[in-house]
């Protein structure tokens, strides 16, 4: 910038108004260092009469305020780079639009701090109060109030304070909805025909995971859905893999991991994003995200949790050889209950029939003896049985029983049954008994 060009800038810097333009740093400030000017009366003899109208050299030529916290702000932050720094956390507010505003203060000093909401998303948690924090940050002015701040970029706290505070609170959250609900989990598939894996391509994981598959069951597909699993587009990356398996709608069971790492390597594995991704997948999710000792959200919200990747392979297919011989056990067995239960049909068909023999018999038996009962009562009743006692039974020449005086005439014929034989004769006379007559 030449020498016109700045004096320009910085007139219209010392001007005031609303749309005035940002004062020109050099103009204002490229003879900071220099001597200080002359006093008043000494101006006059000594300074050119060049200089007397640049801005902020004299009464006639002041700045706005606006103007000198706009160029300080400029000269301060194209001055310093970020930088990391350490302090307590004091006052912090949230603001509604999720801004961070708080300061960071130590034994002999403090300085305001603002975290825009654009960083704040990125933090795990907000810091706690009286929480110390490291915090990489970039020196500002606040021009509306002439104070310097600090533009926080980044925030780590000690320890894991931060870690287990941000840990805590999705925990909570999605525990009250009732995602790692036990009666959620569903069971696992026993002979699945794909199985997807949700991890990097260049990841210990993939490989861990397709040898165990095909060591133990070869007719098992693997299918794999490449997704970043650290850091920060690792979220949007693993929930993406899973919408795809699931549109895709061909695999039986989901594998879910990548191998060890830091907790910040496996922090994506905690975000809300990816944990209800997993849980609303439309088959089982097995989870299996570092180690044995490292222990998710996904590992809570998924259907089975696997210590290692290759553990996870072992839950999700069987040992094709051991499923072979189980069937073939089952198929002996089954054989085996059959032969029993037709033995025993067999048993209860010949108890039946000697049963059905017996109450025929019985029944034979009863209906003989009930006939001979009628058989008796009937021969009692039979005219046979009167002859043979010594009485004739009477007929006409009919044969039509004479059972009256009145069915004979004097004169008729009639036959007289006898037991040993019949007599024939002719009624001489017809007499009718008086009542009480024998």
């Amino acid at each position: 910038m030449n020498s016109r060009s700045r004096e320009a800038a910085a007139h219209n810097a010392g001007r005031s108004g609303a749309n005035e333009p940002e004062p020109d740093t050099l103009a204002l400030f490229e003879d900071f260092d220099a001597p200080p000017p002359p006093s008043r009366s000494e101006g006059r003899a000594r300074r050119p009469a060049a200089r007397s109208d640049e801005p902020g050299l004299s009464p006639e030529s002041a700045i706005s305020i606006a103007a000198l916290t706009l160029a300080t702000r400029e000269i301060i932050e194209g001055a310093v780079e970020p930088l990391w720094v350490r302090g307590e956390v004091v006052g912090l507010k949230e603001h509604r639009k999720g801004h961070w505003y708080f300061t960071l203060k130590d034994a002999a000093a403090q300085i305001r701090c603002v975290m825009w909401a654009s960083d704040a998303r990125r933090a795990l948690a907000a810091p706690d109060e009286g929480m110390t924090i490291s915090a990489l940050g970039k020196l500002t002015v606040f021009a509306a109030r002439g104070e310097l701040q600090l533009r926080i970029l980044r925030i780590e706290a000690s320890g894991d304070g931060l870690w287990r505070k941000a840990f805590e609170k999705i925990h909570k959250k999605l525990e009250a909805e009732g995602l790692f609900a036990t009666e959620r989990k569903r069971p696992l598939p026993l002979l699945p025909s794909c199985v997807a894996l949700v991890t990097s391509t260049d990841g210990a994981a993939l490989h861990d995971v397709v040898s165990v598959v095909q060591r133990r069951c070869p007719i098992t597909r693997v299918v794999v859905a490449h997704a970043q699993v650290q850091g920060e587009d690792a979220p949007k990356s693993i929930v993406a893999a899973l919408h795809r398996v699931a549109r895709w709608g061909q695999a039986d069971v989901v594998i879910l991991g990548r191998g060890g790492g830091s907790r910040e390597d496996l922090w994506a594995f905690n975000d809300e994003r990816v944990v209800r991704a997993a849980a609303g997948m439309p088959v089982p999710v097995i989870s299996a995200v570092g180690h044995e000792v490292d222990v998710t959200l996904c590992d809570l919200a998924a259907d089975h949790r696997a210590a290692t990747p290759s553990a996870a392979a072992e839950a999700a297919v069987p040992r094709l050889t051991d499923l072979v011989r189980h069937v073939k056990r089952l198929g002996t067995e089954l054989r085996e209950a059959a032969l029993a239960q037709v033995e025993s049909a067999r048993e209860r068909l010949a108890d039946a029939g000697v049963s059905v023999a017996r109450a025929a018999t019985h029944k034979v038996e009863r209906g003989r003896l009930t006939l001979e009962g009628v058989a008796g009562r009937l021969h009692a009743l039979s005219p046979l049985a009167t002859i043979a006692r010594g009485y004739a039974v009477l007929a006409d020449r009919e044969g039509n029983p004479v059972t009256s005086v009145t069915s004979l005439n004097d004169g008729d014929a009639f036959v007289a049954r006898v037991r040993d034989g019949r007599i024939h004769a002719r009624a001489e006379r017809t007499e009718t008994l008086r009542e009480g007559e024998e």
